[in-house]
């Protein structure tokens, strides 16, 4: 029988260093491939993840393995797709999401070619979940399901993902659990057993943000403003039952508070963020709860419960709506029931998807925190991620 081949992503930690041995032990014929991806010292926090260092750990994992290994430079690819959008989004004023662009524009589409190329079934990360599959009309539809560790589950930065690539993934440690994965490495030897994991952009290491930023969007002076909570402006569709008025952001105004001091660009700030405003002689802490960059104004709010901080729900955009199960996809009009997170780690959360022409309106049980415009909303049937888009 011919073995069928697995190009697994060797990143240089431990989670793709299992991944490797468990299709080694699986009997598939693998080939460990490391990507290098867009990386400037520069913007680079010192050795927090210097991508040589990880390029070497996974050569020297691979040479354990008894398994072939090459470096993929794909330097050119993840400027052009994750670091210009980025830089867009940004100038927009929202908050992009770069691990889920990874994935769906490098590891499973550049990164995934290069594998076919090779002669590769499939390709193999060592994200924590699973991929299941369904038969319906004769027909094989895959599962993007969450993870079997909780605490790790890493479904949310695959909510991208198509049938087509899902059908080319293998996903080898989402049975495991963290530490179950640093006990086989740790059994076997491998050098990355106790290794810490990389923190940062998808294969770029940690980057300090700000000056990530100010490579292309200029520092500019601006006025931040305080919005007490009380602000008559948040009491607006409370209550409403226009799913537009429901789902629509606070529309702040330079009259809706007080100026309380200076920030040295709005499309530095994100909705919810706390550090970095340098602003203090409050009683509670100061939180970021709207940024506008035409006017370049921050908004702020006091304290942890602030209203700002909370909204009912989000709207997607009909071209930005992305549906693993398309068969599950909702037509004009049609409403469900899901579980829904707004970011990685997020537990999920109850809500409605109302499909309407326009786009996709999700509408939570309760309020939820730190509603992002250019981050994903994922959504969920029990453990099995069905769909994602983007927030508006």
């Amino acid at each position: 029988m011919i073995k069928k081949r697995v190009v697994v992503g060797l990143s240089g930690g431990v989670d793709s260093s299992v991944a490797a041995y468990l299709l080694v032990e699986q009997g598939y014929d693998v080939i460990g491939m490391f990507m290098k991806n867009w990386h400037d010292d520069s913007v680079t926090i010192s050795n927090e993840c210097p991508w040589l260092d990880d390029s070497n750990d996974a050569m020297i994992v691979a040479q354990h393995l008894g398994i072939p290994f090459q470096t993929i430079d794909l330097s050119k690819e993840y400027k052009e797709r994750i670091v210009d959008y980025m830089f867009a989004e940004y100038q927009r004023g929202r908050t992009p999401n770069p691990d889920v662009l990874c994935n769906r524009e490098i590891k499973f589409d550049v990164f995934l070619d290069a594998a076919l190329k090779l002669g590769a079934d499939f390709v193999a990360t060592g994200h924590y979940c699973r991929k299941g599959e369904i038969q319906e009309n004769g027909k094989i539809i895959y599962q993007l399901l969450a993870g079997r560790d909780n605490n790790k589950d890493q479904s949310y930065f695959l909510c991208q993902l198509t049938q087509c690539q899902l059908s080319k993934a293998l996903f080898p440690i989402g049975e495991l659990t963290k530490p179950r994965v640093r006990e086989i490495a740790r059994k076997i030897d491998l050098i990355t057993a106790s290794k810490k994991d990389s923190q940062g952009l998808c294969f770029v290491g940690k980057v300090h943000l700000p000056d990530f930023l100010q490579q292309r969007l200029e520092p500019k002076k601006g006025s931040v403003i305080d919005v007490p909570a009380a602000a008559p402006i948040f009491k607006n569709g409370k209550y409403d039952t226009d799913l537009a008025h429901v789902v629509e952001p606070y529309s702040f105004e330079p009259g809706s508070g007080k100026i309380i001091g200076e920030h040295n660009g709005a499309h530095y700030y994100t909705i919810g963020q706390r550090k970095g405003l340098n602003i203090g002689g409050f009683p509670e802490p100061l939180f970021v709860i709207g940024t506008d960059t035409e006017k370049n104004l921050i908004y702020t709010g006091m304290g942890e419960d602030h209203p700002g901080l909370y909204r009912t729900g989000l709207f997607i955009l009909s071209r930005e709506e992305h549906w693993i199960r398309e068969d599950m996809k909702l037509n004009d009009g049609e409403s469900a029931k899901y579980l829904a997170r707004i970011r990685y780690r997020q537990k999920l959360q109850s809500c409605t998807l109302h499909k309407k022409n326009e786009g996709l309106y999700l509408v939570f049980d309760q309020p939820q925190r730190g509603i992002t415009p250019g981050q994903f909303a994922a959504w969920y049937d029990g453990e099995e991620l069905v769909g994602s888009g983007v927030i508006n």
